[in-house]
């Protein structure tokens, strides 16, 4: 219904239930005035369809478990044991034609029955196992096969490596002071032209000429030239490495160097020279 403040004319949409048949007190929310609003026409509210509402359908109930029959208690006279029917002689229990007088009443263990399997697990594997109680036989040969092939890929890779870059440092092996000779390359170290000598500035000086001769046939390759200073008891105190001004000898070709070097120890007395290590 619609319903106007009488102060202000304001108007307002509220339900019929709110204000009733009887009406009731109301106030503008505008203005705040209060008066007594009569209830809707009776007449108009009769026009109304009223739909009954229908009651709520009854709850499921749970079905009731089905009664489980116990089963009879034993007779406690009666003798242990089943009982049979004997379809030629009509007679039951120990009274029947295939009763053994010398088999062990009911309930008895009787001991001369087979072990069960777990007890046969402790004499030896069982007939029952799933899967054969052996191992695959290893193949010796093929294990020895493998060993000396891998133990022959390590030799031949550690020959390869000395040769390439020579003995390593940390291994602990006397290792020579000079690389392998030349036999066609001839290598002079003249004793009369060797010159050691102070200088002015207190440094000391030593020089040297080398003369390598190529006496094979055909052109050699020159390898450096290791040049030692050992002092009283032969023991070395400083050497050094010479490279060749050219890397190649034609046949019957000679090489004169001349090689000088400042700052050697003063306990030098010997000069030694041989071809340098790889």
């Amino acid at each position: 219904m619609i319903i106007a403040c009488p102060a202000c004319s304001t108007r307002y949409v509220v339900p019929d239930s709110a204000i009733g048949l009887d009406g009731r007190t109301v106030r503008c929310a505008k203005c705040k005035h209060s008066w007594f609003q009569d209830g809707p026409d009776a007449e108009r509210l009769a026009d109304v369809d009223i739909v009954p509402v229908p009651p709520p359908p009854p709850e499921p109930t749970a079905p009731q478990p089905a009664a489980v029959e116990k089963p009879a208690a034993p007779d406690p006279a009666a003798k242990p044991g089943f009982t049979y029917d004997d379809a030629d002689s009509g007679r039951t229990g120990r009274d029947g034609p295939d009763f053994d007088e010398t088999a062990p009443p009911y309930g008895e263990v009787q001991e001369d029955l087979p072990p069960p399997p777990e007890a046969e697990s402790e004499q030896g594997p069982s007939r029952f196992d799933h899967a054969p109680p052996f191992r695959p036989r290893r193949n010796v040969t093929k294990l020895w096969t493998w060993a000396a092939a891998l133990f022959a890929v390590i030799a031949l890779g550690t020959v390869a490596a000395v040769n390439y870059g020579g003995v390593p440092e940390w291994v602990p092996v006397t290792r020579p002071l000079f690389g392998a000779a030349q036999p066609d390359l001839e290598l002079a170290f003249p004793v009369d032209q060797q010159e050691r000598r102070t200088l002015p500035n207190g440094t000391e000086f030593f020089g040297a000429r080398i003369i390598v001769t190529n006496t094979a046939r055909e052109s050699r390759q020159i390898p450096p030239i290791l040049i030692v200073l050992r002092d009283q008891r032969e023991r070395q105190v400083y050497s050094w490495v010479v490279q060749p001004p050219q890397s190649n000898l034609a046949p019957g070709e000679e090489l004169t160097i001349n090689e000088a070097v400042t700052d050697v120890p003063k306990s030098a007395v010997f000069a030694d020279i041989g071809w340098a290590p790889r």
